[in-house]
């Protein structure tokens, strides 16, 4: 028999909500307009999601408008991939600008939201709202919805499966950790290793980026529905019946 949890708090963040590129650096990207404009520079359509998200679940929105090829936000310090090939060979202290004005004041801030819940006692469920291309290395991707998690996290994983489930029955194609793994370097990974499963659920949604335009508006027809479907579907408290790790 299913029971539910009390009521959660929410955070929704956006990491990759926009391309631009602060003016002293804007030289080094002379040329790669068309890159900056494209999944390699942001995620079309997700701050607007966000935005959304935010403002129906009344809840904090923490989102960046810097392109993930200037500083990868969503990539731990050590990680290879977050300076791009433009910014691989920027000086050691231009680097520590970077990280101290961008990089770390987005993290910090989510992570300080998420510990003011906790200290109250508050299961906080992190919704980081992304989107992706739909075709890679030349093969059409079936998902529309992914929802990335650490299987190992009961609670995350049957927050998914719930949320799924409502996806589905929507029409629209979800799956769960595809098209990327939920468990792998990034924000929520970060998170995950600061406070436990009882207290914090991180999840990325993964939204195809042809169900908006090139400027990040959503089509018409099922486009304009996805985001209010995948809102709609989604749980709002945490489902209790089953804590198996799944993917």
């Amino acid at each position: 028999m299913t029971r539910a949890a009390s009521p959660v708090r929410f955070l929704v963040t956006c990491e990759h909500g926009g391309n631009s590129v602060p003016a002293p650096w804007r030289a080094r990207f002379r040329g790669a307009r068309r890159v900056l404009a494209s999944h390699r520079g942001w995620d079309p359509g997700a701050l607007g999601v966000a935005r959304a998200y935010a403002r129906e679940l009344g809840t904090p929105l923490v989102a960046s408008t810097i392109s993930r090829l200037f500083v990868e936000l969503n990539r731990s310090e050590r990680h290879p991939a977050l300076f791009s090939e433009w910014m691989r060979d920027v000086p050691a202290e231009e680097r520590a600008t970077i990280l101290d004005r961008w990089w770390r004041p987005h993290r910090a801030e989510v992570e300080a939201r998420v510990r003011r819940a906790v200290r109250d006692e508050r299961t906080i469920v992190h919704i980081a709202v992304h989107t992706f291309t739909p075709v890679w290395e030349g093969k059409r991707r079936p998902t529309e919805v992914g929802l990335l998690f650490d299987p190992r996290r009961g609670r995350e994983a049957a927050w998914c499966r719930a949320w799924q489930r409502g996806i589905v029955r929507a029409g629209f194609v979800a799956h769960r950790n595809r098209p990327y793994r939920g468990w792998t370097d990034g924000l929520t990974t970060h998170l995950r290793s600061r406070f436990p499963d009882r207290c914090y659920l991180g999840i990325e949604l993964e939204i195809r980026q042809d169900f908006f335009d090139p400027g990040g508006r959503a089509h018409r027809g099922r486009g304009a529905a996805i985001a209010s479907e995948i809102l709609r579907a989604m749980p709002r408290a945490i489902p209790e019946t089953d804590r198996r790790a799944s993917t």
